[in-house]
């Protein structure tokens, strides 16, 4: 979980004081954590860490607006998901369906029949992940993956947070309805 541990202590008071070093070490905590979320939206490696870029950037030029230290990763990931609806926003909804999924890493435990059959399952469900609108993909992504509570979930997307619970329900609706009609199409 991305959320502060008691025993981590982020330097978000050293940032806002102009430290280097403290930001370096927000940087090193929250880059690939970032750049996970945001390639899950963009689909695209230069892209999403342009986007990671741009998000640390303005995080250096706006932390003065941070109101709770305790809630520099959510404020971070809010900043990385509108730097996302805007490189959106600018690209074609059908460029963005057509990029294929990044290789996964294989593991070596496994046999190279079940690593393709893995791997193939895997591209399906993200084929099948990015029909879903923008909204309710990123939610998903937010709730399972990097496991934000529903609550740092509307802090990040500016969403109400009957609205992020709307969003996942009819997210995880749509994506079962997908993944059945796969299904049928491909009976054993």
């Amino acid at each position: 979980m991305l959320g502060v541990s008691e025993t981590e202590q982020l330097p978000v008071p050293q940032a806002k004081a102009g430290d280097a070093t403290a930001w370096a070490a927000l940087f090193q905590r929250y880059q690939l954590p970032l750049y996970v979320y945001v390639f899950e939206l963009v689909r695209d490696e230069q892209a999403s860490l342009d986007v990671v870029q741009e998000t640390f950037i303005s995080a250096v030029r706006n932390i003065g607006g941070l109101r709770t230290n305790e809630k520099f990763g959510s404020w971070l990931f809010g900043i990385a998901h509108q730097k996302c609806i805007q490189r959106w926003r600018k690209e074609s909804r059908e460029e963005m369906l057509r990029e294929e999924l990044a290789d996964t890493p294989v593991e070596f435990e496994i046999g190279p029949d079940d690593v393709l059959v893995r791997e193939e399952e895997e591209a399906d469900f993200m084929k099948l992940l990015n029909q879903l609108a923008l909204p309710q993909r990123s939610v998903l992504l937010l709730h399972f993956v990097e496991d934000f509570s529903l609550e740092e979930i509307g802090g990040i997307t500016g969403a109400q947070i009957g609205t992020v619970k709307s969003r996942l329900h009819y997210a995880k609706r749509a994506l079962r309805k997908l993944w059945k009609e796969k299904a049928n199409e491909n009976p054993a």
